[in-house]
């Protein structure tokens, strides 16, 4: 049939074609036969991937060769230079690794000891960006360079003195090391903690300059976070650095994003004492320019919770009576009597008779009046310290508020406030409608800042007041509805009739006991 026919001759087509191919293959073969290095490449030594070709021998003899060069004639650098190059050439594409990494090291010496600057970053930077360059050779580059730009036996970012020779370039031929070092490190994961050393260096050095707000940059350019080469304690070290340059550059919205990288619980973790006094402390300026009193008081009570300051008397007194003022600063909220209750069991703050009065009288009911006893002492605290920096800043409406006056001037207008509210809601518990002159009277206001007072308070929902100011009546209690009153007295009678059979069943047992 027609369909068999088809079938027949494409299977035909598909041998002919499958003879052709292996025909012209054989032709190949026997016209250009291959060698012995292009059959193979040999087998791999040492379970590796590549053949490996031992340069070492050949490696020792052309560096001595290229050290002798350089000290015959110091105009002979170029010639020691071109004969290490060729050499790397050879050890890269052998892939002997120790033997690269030997010549490489050895190119960088021969500038350093030849005291020429240009032709050491000028080696560093071609030796880096050679085509398939070793990972192990890039990282040797930077090792063998660190040393001279930074102390590596302290911390390995601070920076060291230029060199004294005058052909070195002294500073600037330095801080041009320290930027190639950077560059070449840039993007390379095994790199990744020197890149963050080199980077601490840079701002460093700008820092030393005036550059703050340059050094601040620069080292927000590293996200240490991410990195894994890294201690916890390198990481927090980085981020408190970037933490006081940001707040040096008054870059305050950015200070507060970069603080949230920092866990609270690694600060707890043993060692870490004075990281979380100095983080605490960064964090307490941050919120003294938005001046969040709570805040404040929550970052002196960590410092004054760390072991290391409690062992030291100046330093927990210092932090504990922060603590205490700025949570008298602060509004009221179930959060700051919480806090204030778990401060007055402190024993320590009987060492403090200021401190302990000013939080007993917060807690009691009681009107308080002010000035306080030791207000003079309270005000010597750093919540009462001017701060230059805030005298400067205008509102967002373009307004400067006339408590940017001096933060003594703020914090002393708060301390006041606070007090009048705190009677306010005493007043509150004792009266149902007082005069609003009579209340004036108790808190030493007249009857205009009275009024300013309570309606300030009724504004943020932590009273409830009415003001009658035709009947000079202030009534703090809401008016109830008539379903509210008897479900009140529902519930009395409710609770007297429990009262009520209570007893008689007391009454009956004891007639029971008693007749038996």
């Amino acid at each position: 049939s027609s369909l068999s026919l088809f079938f027949c001759s494409v299977l035909s087509l598909w041998i002919v074609g499958g003879i052709t191919v292996s025909i012209a293959r054989h032709q190949q073969h026997t016209s250009h036969p291959m060698s012995s290095a292009q059959q193979s490449s040999g087998k791999a030594s040492g379970g590796q991937l590549e053949e490996r070709v031992d340069l070492s021998a050949e490696a020792s003899a052309k560096i001595a060769q290229a050290r002798d060069l350089v000290s015959s004639s110091s105009a002979a650098l170029q010639d020691a230079l071109a004969i290490l190059a060729a050499l790397e050439k050879r050890c890269r594409l052998g892939n002997d690794t120790p033997s690269l990494v030997k010549v490489c090291e050895a190119s960088l010496e021969l500038c350093r000891e030849s005291n020429d600057h240009e032709a050491l970053l000028a080696t560093l930077r071609t030796l880096s960006t050679r085509r398939s360059q070793k990972t192990k050779a890039i990282a040797a580059l930077v090792h063998k360079c660190l040393p001279w730009v930074v102390d590596v036996d302290a911390d390995g970012f601070t920076p060291l003195p230029p060199p004294p020779a005058v052909s070195m370039g002294g500073e600037s031929a330095r801080d041009a090391l320290v930027e190639e070092l950077r560059s070449i490190t840039d993007g390379k994961m095994y790199l990744e903690a020197e890149r963050a050393r080199l980077t601490r260096t840079v701002a460093i050095l700008r820092e030393a300059r005036g550059d703050a707000s340059g050094a601040a940059d620069v080292l927000q350019e590293v996200h240490v976070e991410t990195y894994g080469s890294l201690s916890k304690r390198e990481k927090v070290e980085f981020i408190l650095e970037q933490m006081r340059l940001t707040l040096l550059k008054r870059d305050y919205v950015r200070a507060h994003i970069v603080s949230n990288k920092v866990k609270r619980s690694v600060l707890d973790e043993e060692g870490m004492a004075e990281l979380k006094v100095k983080f605490y402390a960064l964090l307490a300026d941050y919120y003294r320019h938005e001046r969040e009193a709570f805040e404040l008081a929550k970052c002196y009570h960590a410092i004054y919770s760390t072991p290391a300051v409690q062992e030291d008397e100046r330093r927990w007194r210092e932090a504990l009576t922060n603590s205490v003022v700025f949570l008298c600063l602060s509004e009221y909220s179930n959060e700051v009597k919480d806090m204030m209750e778990r401060v007055n069991l402190d024993p320590r703050l009987d060492k403090i008779p200021e401190c302990r009065e000013t939080i007993t009288a917060y807690l009691r009911d009681e009107i308080i009046h002010y000035p306080l006893a030791h207000q003079a002492a309270l005000e010597s605290a750093p919540a009462f310290v001017v701060d230059d920096d805030d005298c400067g800043r205008i509102d967002d409406d373009g307004s400067s508020p006339a408590s940017l006056s001096s933060s003594r001037e703020h914090w002393r207008e708060t301390f006041h406030s606070r007090i009048v509210q705190h009677n306010l809601r005493v007043a509150s518990l004792y009266y149902r409608r007082v005069r609003t002159s009579r209340l004036a009277q108790l808190l030493s206001l007249d009857v205009a800042a009275t009024e300013r007072h309570i309606s300030q308070m009724v504004s943020n929902g932590t009273l409830y007041a009415k003001i009658d100011r035709p009947k000079d009546v202030v009534r703090f209690m809401k008016k109830r509805c008539e379903e509210e009153v008897l479900s009140d007295w529902a519930a009395d009678i409710e609770k007297l009739l429990g009262l009520v059979e209570e007893t008689t069943y007391l009454i009956h047992k004891e007639r029971m006991v008693q007749s038996h």
